[in-house]
């Protein structure tokens, strides 16, 4: 295949949204053909998924059922939109991916690593991405700006959904598990801080995906 896979990871508030719409317009003016979605989601039927398992009613779903669902969501996702992609020379960015896999039901959850690998191993048929970039921030400060960007969207206070509404202990653990992660991928991984003004954190974007924009 052709085309390139640029996914954007990190806890729940760490800017990955507006650092993927920043990448979106950059490529596209450097003449690439883009393809931007994410997981879970990008399909009919990943949207579907993605209502389940972040509905706050759903507060019973275990850890093995929110592996599942992803694993259906990504297997949708990879046939139906990546792969094509692909296969038509685009740039896809794709905001969330397998590392999320790993980071929140894995580290967060408690669910064997091992395990998980194996699933995602099924589901993405040997697609990974060229670069991952992890924005890493602390879970406290993400969940601020998750809150404070509910509330202006809905005009009233909002704690967000299923996911961003567990324990910080929780969203810590997912923060460490994707610093693992990326210690165990340096090649492909790599972190911006999350921390820093928008602008900032995109000209270290741009120097990592320069060099992938000029194949």
């Amino acid at each position: 295949m052709a085309g390139i896979l640029i996914t954007l990871e990190g806890v729940d508030g760490s800017g990955k949204s507006t650092q993927t719409i920043l990448l979106e317009q950059y490529a596209k003016q450097k003449g690439k053909k883009v393809i931007v979605t994410q997981e879970p989601g990008g399909t009919r039927i990943g949207i579907k998924i993605r209502e389940l398992l972040l509905d706050c009613k759903n507060s019973e779903m275990t850890a093995l059922t929110e592996v599942f669902l992803y694993a259906a969501a990504r297997a949708q996702h990879i046939e139906e939109v990546i792969r094509p992609a692909l296969r038509q020379n685009c740039i896809v960015i794709c905001s969330r991916f397998i590392d999320s896999t790993l980071a929140y039901q894995g580290y967060g959850g408690g669910l064997s690593l091992s395990l998980l690998e194996n699933i995602n191993l099924a589901t993405s048929e040997g697609i990974e991405p060229k670069l991952t970039i992890l924005f890493d921030v602390d879970p406290k400060q993400g969940l601020k700006r998750v809150t404070e960007r509910e509330t202006i969207a809905s005009g009233r206070e909002d704690n967000g959904d299923r996911m961003e509404r567990k324990e910080v202990a929780f969203h810590e653990r997912v923060r460490e598990g994707f610093l693992a992660i990326a210690r165990s991928h340096p090649h492909r991984i790599q972190v911006v801080d999350g921390s820093l003004p928008i602008e900032k954190a995109f000209e270290k974007v741009k120097d990592l995906v320069d060099p992938l924009l000029l194949q």
